[in-house]
């Protein structure tokens, strides 16, 4: 039996003010090392509450969250500030570079913050990075200078450049277009499969069948759970049709 690298026991999170509600429902999960992990279900199903709630962005209401067999649950943020800028990664639907720094600065100021490397190694990892993300002829450029498919590369290199134990994506292929959809999906599945640890919210298919595990949300309950073996092109029709269909079974 795995043991989780990530764990959220009857999580909670409430809405605030005069609506009331639950967000989340006492949702029980594990994610595990190496898992390509997909959160789905229909818009307001509390997918990106959840990731961030386990991410430690937002806070919760009731219920733990784990991870690597420490409660980070009620740290106080100096210490959760810490743990996502050594162990986290973040990639988002906007790629939330800063403006004014090329996208190797964007890149290299990340290793700074939370590697605690040299200098050098921090330029080395950041030039590798640029080159394996395809956008090394980009990298003295501004984000406004650059495509979109081009950015979230340049976005996904600096989540990764402290080598986190888990990356968070939240919609990350939301805003391309479907070439550069592809090109995202294949850098998140290409990353998976050196042993990167990825839990990724989505509502589209073509992103979905990358994961190896997926998750169906709704109304803040995990209703449903389906398991894939590793993705690969050949058999993603096949993997479509399945995912289509059980998500039909459950009414998506």
């Amino acid at each position: 039996m795995r043991e989780a690298l990530l764990a959220g026991k009857d999580i909670c999170k409430e809405f605030q003010g005069n609506t009331g509600g639950m967000v989340l429902d006492h949702v029980t999960l594990d994610i595990y090392e190496g898992d390509l992990t997909v959160i789905m279900g229909p818009s307001g199903a509390g997918k990106s509450t959840l990731l961030y709630a386990l991410s430690g962005m937002d806070g919760i209401t009731g219920g733990e969250i784990w991870y690597k067999g420490r409660k980070i649950s009620g740290l106080r943020e100096k210490q959760m500030s810490d743990l996502r800028a050594h162990e986290f990664g973040f990639v988002f639907q906007q790629t939330h570079l800063v403006s004014n720094l090329t996208l190797y600065e964007n890149i290299a100021v990340a290793g700074y913050l939370g590697a605690g490397w040299k200098a050098k190694e921090v330029e080395q990892r950041a030039d590798e990075l640029l080159f394996q993300m395809g956008v090394e002829k980009a990298k003295d450029r501004l984000p406004a200078e650059v495509s979109g498919g081009e950015a979230q590369r340049a976005a996904v290199a600096r989540a990764v450049i402290n080598r986190p134990g888990i990356l968070f994506a939240d919609e990350p292929t939301g805003a391309l277009n479907r070439q550069n959809t592809q090109e995202a999906l294949n850098l998140l599945t290409g990353l998976n499969e050196t042993g990167q640890s990825i839990l990724m919210v989505t509502h589209d298919v073509r992103a979905a069948i990358r994961g190896n595990r997926i998750l169906y949300l709704e109304d803040g309950k995990i209703l449903d759970a389906l398991d894939f073996p590793a993705y690969r092109d050949e058999v993603a029709k096949d993997r479509e049709l399945r995912l289509n269909e059980w998500l039909c079974a459950l009414s998506w």
